[in-house]
């Protein structure tokens, strides 16, 4: 899958989880249906490009989505 198509979806679920009055609780919501939703190689896709970036952020990659991902990595791993 296009790894541009990877960020605009994961920040469509940053967006919604955004809203949320609990940070901590989103950073999870994020993090949990990235890991029921997405496939298992859309998963490792989008990780592997989060790594490939870590030291520049992944470009176009909202904080919150960063954030979730670096907290819950073995979630999504």
């Amino acid at each position: 899958m296009d790894s541009d198509n990877l960020v605009r979806m994961a920040n469509r679920i940053g967006d919604f989880f955004e809203a949320m009055p609990d940070r901590e609780e989103a950073l999870e919501g994020i993090a949990t249906h990235l890991k029921k939703f997405w496939d298992p190689r859309m998963r490792r896709q989008f990780l592997e490009m989060v790594d490939a970036n870590a030291g520049a952020n992944a470009p176009g990659l909202k904080d919150i989505v960063r954030v979730a991902v670096e907290r819950h990595r073995a979630l999504l791993a």
